[in-house]
């Protein structure tokens, strides 16, 4: 078997060719740390298994972060492998630069020009290149076929190749005068990575002398690409990621209400429009062809009254036929959080908000963490793994679940619309804008206490703007979709049976139905007291919460059960409004209360789990407890302020208050920004020698 490893900087198109070479499916995307650990697979090709190590992109063998040690360590354990060495043709010279760093270090390298423009900055003459560096030289026009069938050719001759010494003429431009005794027998790379101070290497050799000489290292590379590109390149104009976009996206002025009016207007589409018309076709189907005949069918074979009946007319089609009713809501979010990525705005915002973020000990790397906590906060923590420092991943770790998840919107929606109706794009907004400020004054609180941040490196590459395809958009639409049908129809159709279960049950395990007397009715009445001061002491609501811990969308469906409801929101909505329901809520104090504390409270099981694995026991058990006393301390003054209000005729002032508090936090971040803005927007994808700072 043939081992190989695709290496690139983030954004060259690596990921794009390891599914082209493997035939598979992996999650591309525009972000410097998509891939966060190596991926392999294993293919054929002309009858010899091939197996393909996808690296996290790189941009030189001195790794800044966790994705970089990986690729690193991983290229340094078998300088012998085939690499197969991925650049965006519109940004050769940045690229090339970690070509070079592989061709000290000796590996045996395919070089793919990737020209993932139609128009690239420059025109590539391939013999040419190849001739000067000495390796063989692939141009590759997005999946091209034959490219892709010439890169594995030239894999199977590889293959018994060893280690590699290339001419590299800007060696003899280095001063290695400075070097200790015991290093002149060394290796190129090795020496040339004393010169850059480069800590693994030093601690391998068991050097502690510091050389300092790192900036002439990188002048003798970029002098030497630079001779390459004039002689092989032509028509090179413009900046890598450079639009006329930028003047107005990336103005200081308007940088921060573009972007929120972007995220309104998303969640506008998919809650209240679109969305919600979507929503309300689906349910109508589900309820037509699936919900009804299948009650039916029940009562004809078992009666009425059989507990059986009740077990599939409520648990399962009330529980699980009201979550999947906001299936089309679920994938609109991915998808918009999607677009945002792939059309290369993601990240323009990350460098945006990196000045801001840093106040509170947070970086640009951060955002993309926080979005992604939006969809889901399994999936954002994982992406927190790319930060170099310890205590920044375990805060914005941290901070991910503090975003409103896809999962909580069902609870919004139902218990937002019973009370607030056609104003409750003012709630949702408001406990969005609520889990975003909590978690920013918590990160500064850290950031001065216990968990205060080093200076951190943020090399971002501005991707060009990109149209999002229609394959790649029907992909995504495909792979929530599953996921979210896949998620309802295991984990919560569980917990719904359970959760039925111990509320049509006594502990004599006797049928209680409605009646009363069941074993969680008697547990949850034991704790509702706690949640009397916040304004919700009903059982039901305490129980659906706690079922909830695993997975937030069993909230919803946890109250349709107990309600003996049937599917419809609309329905479920209606029970809460009446006293004589299992669950509901004495008014929109209560309510409001009970959205505040689902947004805040702790995070499901998979996120707890995750954030074991990622930061550590203690510092996922703090931050549980962080989570349950803050959704607690806010409920409790969100319920009596609330309660004032209505007390001497301020109903309507709270939506005021909360919209007022919105544009208030939108005008300080964007003063922030204004007095601490960057003057040059592309001063990360310069080149080392820039000097606009």
């Amino acid at each position: 078997m043939i081992q190989a490893n695709l290496v690139g900087n983030p954004n060259t198109g690596k990921t794009t060719l390891f599914n082209s070479l493997t035939s598979s499916n992996e999650h591309v995307g525009n972000w410097h740390g998509v891939t966060v650990e190596e991926k392999a697979k294993v293919y054929k090709f002309n009858s010899q298994e091939i197996r393909l190590v996808d690296l996290p992109g790189i941009y030189s063998l001195s790794p800044l972060s966790y994705e970089e040690e990986v690729a690193t360590r991983y290229i340094l354990k078998d300088k012998t492998t085939p690499i197969i060495n991925i650049c965006d043709a519109s940004n050769l010279e940045r690229n090339l630069y970690l070509t070079l760093g592989l061709m000290e270090l000796g590996c045996p390298i395919i070089l793919v020009i990737n020209q993932i423009d139609k128009r690239p900055n420059c025109k590539i003459n391939v013999s040419k290149l190849s001739s000067m560096l000495g390796i063989k030289v692939i141009l590759l026009n997005a999946s091209d076929k034959k490219a892709v069938s010439e890169i594995n050719s030239q894999l199977l001759k590889l293959k018994n190749n060893g280690e590699v010494e290339y001419n590299l003429p800007y060696i003899k431009e280095i001063d290695f005068s400075c070097l200790p005794s015991n290093l002149m027998s060394a290796s190129i790379f090795e020496k040339i990575k004393y010169l850059e101070d480069d800590e693994y290497i030093k601690n391998r050799l068991a050097i502690s002398e510091t050389a300092g000489r790192a900036e002439e290292v990188a002048v003798a590379r970029y002098d030497y690409i630079d001779k390459v590109i004039k002689a092989c390149c032509s028509e090179k104009v413009g900046v890598y990621g450079r639009s006329k976009l930028d003047k107005i996206l990336l103005n200081r002025f308007l940088v921060i209400p573009i972007f929120l009016c972007f995220m309104a207007l998303a969640f506008y589409l998919t809650f209240f429009s679109v969305g919600k018309w979507l929503s309300e076709g689906l349910n109508y189907l589900l309820d037509r062809f699936v919900g009804g005949p299948l009650t039916n069918l029940a009562v004809r074979h078992f009666g009425e009254g059989a507990w059986i009946v009740g077990l599939i007319k409520v648990a399962l089609v009330g529980g699980v036929g009201s979550l999947l009713s906001f299936l089309p809501q679920v994938a609109m979010l991915f998808f918009f959080l999607s677009l945002l990525e792939d059309s290369g705005y993601l990240a323009r915002v990350a460098f945006a908000t990196d000045d801001i973020l840093g106040k509170v000990g947070l970086s640009g790397k951060s955002i993309y963490t926080l979005l992604m906590g939006f969809g889901c906060s399994t999936t954002a923590i994982l992406t927190a793994r790319n930060m170099e420092d310890k205590n920044s991943k375990i805060k914005t770790s941290l901070l991910a679940p503090y975003m409103s998840c896809s999962a909580k919107f069902p609870i919004y929606a139902v218990i937002g619309g019973a009370f607030f109706g056609a104003n409750n794009i003012f709630v949702i907004m408001g406990l969005y804008l609520l889990g975003i400020v909590v978690a920013v004054t918590l990160s500064y609180l850290f950031e001065k206490s216990v968990l205060k941040s080093k200076e951190q490196s943020f090399i971002l590459e501005f991707p060009p703007y990109r149209m999002i395809s229609g394959k790649r958009t029907i992909k995504i639409l495909w792979q929530n979709i599953k996921l979210f049908v896949v998620r309802v129809g295991s984990l919560i159709f569980a917990m719904n049976i359970i959760v039925w279960l111990l509320s049509n049950f006594s502990f004599t395990f006797g049928y209680v139905g409605n009646g009363g007397g069941s074993m969680l009715e008697k547990m949850g009445k034991v704790i509702a007291p706690v949640f009397a001061p916040i304004g919700f002491n009903n059982w039901g609501l305490v129980s659906a919460l706690i079922a909830g811990l695993v997975a937030k969308e069993v909230v919803v469906s946890s109250i349709a059960m107990f309600n003996g409801i049937e599917g419809a929101s609309l329905d479920i909505q209606k029970s809460l409004l009446s006293s004589s329901s299992v669950v509901f809520f004495a008014g929109p104090c209560s309510a409001i209360s009970f959205l505040v504390f689902a947004l805040l409270y702790s995070p499901c099981l998979a996120s707890i789990s995750v954030l074991s694995k990622e930061i550590g026991k203690k510092w996922t058990f703090i931050g549980v407890i962080v989570q349950l006393l803050v959704a607690y301390i806010l409920s409790f003054v969100v319920y009596n302020f609330s309660r004032l209000a209505l007390l001497i005729g301020w109903g309507r002032v709270i939506i005021a208050i909360c919209t007022f508090a919105a544009i208030v936090l939108a005008l300080v971040v964007l003063v922030m920004h204004i007095k601490r803005g960057k003057s040059c927007p592309y001063r990360d994808t310069c080149s080392k020698r820039c000097k606009k700072k």
